[in-house]
């Protein structure tokens, strides 16, 4: 460590999240804080670390204030983050409460631990409107939809089968360039599940997401209506693959899954 006096030490975690396996789901980095240092800092770590998402919280009021970083900026919504920043509260820093409640800038999130590294998340129900694709971007996906939809964040883009989005391979550059939206989610009916599919954000540092929880509040009531039923089961089928249960609950979305501690030690940082 340099003697210049101004890097701080920082417990840090990796998490792999909706995965029941190391090296599965997608990692997200955990930093809890007891206060918060300068923003451009959380910036700079979420950076260092280059994983989808870096997660910082600290404690506030009944619970803890929450906040998520891609590589190059802040998010408002992030699942995978924050299944990861309740398994190091209940699994590896004591929290004994019945729900975590998070502060974040998409309202307040409560997370329940309902087994063994089995968490419950209760995030907001998306709402989405029928939009057309522009030409550039379904070249640059080289997709034909047979529907596309916008959320709040991303826009949904409805294939004819799982197999249609495994051989995905859009050209990420392109896809960068015409991003009006966060992110692009393509999605079909699974052959062992309800629903498969895969993200991509690159405009936020991020070509393909392994695993998604926050687009998975889009993607429940889209299949929700199409399939009849509430409880759906679904597979983000990256390569590292993950899987999550999703549960409507008209305008709450109920995100269940498994999550694996994959490191944890200290970092130093600062000015």
């Amino acid at each position: 460590m340099p003697a210049n006096g101004h890097l701080m030490p920082f417990d840090l975690f990796i998490v792999d999240a909706f995965t029941d396996r190391l090296f599965g789901g997608n990692p997200a980095a955990v930093v809890p804080l007891d206060t918060w240092p300068e923003d451009a800092l959380l910036q700079h770590m979420a950076a260092e670390h280059n994983l989808s998402e870096t997660a910082f919280f600290a404690p506030e009021g009944e619970g803890y204030r929450l906040r998520w970083f891609t590589p190059v900026r802040e998010v408002d919504l992030c699942g995978h983050a924050t299944l990861a920043s309740a398994f190091v509260l209940y699994e590896c820093l004591d929290h004994d409460r019945p729900e975590v409640r998070f502060f974040t800038r998409s309202g307040t999130l409560t997370v329940r631990r309902v087994g063994p590294c089995t968490f419950s998340l209760d995030f907001p129900t998306d709402h989405l409107r029928p939009v057309p694709l522009p030409v550039e971007a379904m070249e640059a996906l080289d997709l034909q939809p047979l529907e596309t939809w916008l959320g709040r964040d991303d826009c949904l883009i409805r294939v004819d089968s799982e197999e249609v989005v495994r051989r995905l391979q859009p050209d990420f550059a392109r896809l960068k360039a015409v991003s009006h939206v966060r992110g692009f989610i393509v999605t079909a009916p699974g052959t062992d599940c309800d629903f498969v599919s895969r993200c991509f954000y690159p405009a936020y540092g991020i070509d393909e997401d392994p695993v998604t929880g926050s687009a998975h509040t889009t993607l429940a009531p889209f299949w929700a209506e199409r399939l009849g039923k509430t409880t759906l089961e679904a597979r983000q089928i990256s390569s590292r693959g993950g899987k999550l249960t999703c549960i409507l609950h008209g305008e709450r979305t109920e995100l269940q899954g498994k999550a694996v501690l994959y490191a944890r030690g200290t970092v130093f940082a600062g000015s």
